[in-house]
């Protein structure tokens, strides 16, 4: 058990961004059907009005922790970018079949994005998991395009789609586990094939490896 964490006065901001890292620590093990309002304000050492005091209901809480995970993964991929790794190099290791069987492990961003996808029809979460997913897609767009820009990337990619194809490659990991046999094989060529189709021949052959 998680035992509580000592209650002290925070400045309201302060206090914000404490519940909102709790809240997507929460999402992320047990996922929003699961994830208990209570075990947030617990972990941060508040009452659960404070709670929602600050987001107003528990549906309202994990669209914002959605989008904070998907900022945090952005910018990880935006800051490895902007400190000299090929573009190229940062997608083959966020794509990777072994770094993606962890992200979707429960406690990762990844899981809290599987269980999101499953509550697309949810009309209070619905919009918030398309906007979630445009917002990656839009990072990955943008990390093609710089890729393009010094020759990393086909420029007969259009970086829009391909990014909308990375996006669907990873939302159809749940259903590949469910139904595709000798599934780690598969998703390790399914991986070398996405990454070849977005590099030059020579970059291809050295992201496959």
């Amino acid at each position: 058990m998680t035992e509580p964490r000592t209650r002290t006065r925070l400045p309201a901001a302060q206090r914000r961004a404490s519940i909102l890292a709790a809240a997507t620590e929460v999402f992320s093990e047990t996922g929003y059907q699961r994830g208990k309002v209570s075990e947030i304000a617990k972990r941060v050492g508040v009452t659960e009005p404070v709670v929602f005091q600050n987001f107003g209901s528990k549906s309202a809480l994990y669209r914002a922790a959605l989008e904070h995970a998907t900022s945090s993964v952005s910018a990880l991929l935006r800051g490895a970018a902007d400190a000299g790794r090929p573009v190229p190099e940062v997608l083959t290791t966020f794509l990777d079949p072994a770094h993606m069987e962890r992200f979707h492990q429960p406690g990762s961003h990844g899981f809290l994005f599987a269980d999101a996808t499953a509550l697309a029809d949810d009309p209070e979460l619905g919009e918030a998991l398309r906007q979630v997913h445009r917002h990656f897609a839009a990072t990955l767009a943008e990390l093609l395009r710089r890729g393009q820009a010094v020759g990393d990337v086909r420029n007969d990619v259009d970086p829009h789609t391909a990014a909308w194809w990375i996006v669907s490659l990873l939302a159809g990991r749940p259903f590949r586990a469910a139904v595709v046999p000798n599934r780690h094989a598969v998703e390790a060529e399914l991986t070398r094939m996405a990454l070849r189709s977005l590099f030059p021949e020579e970059g291809g052959g050295a992201a496959a490896t």
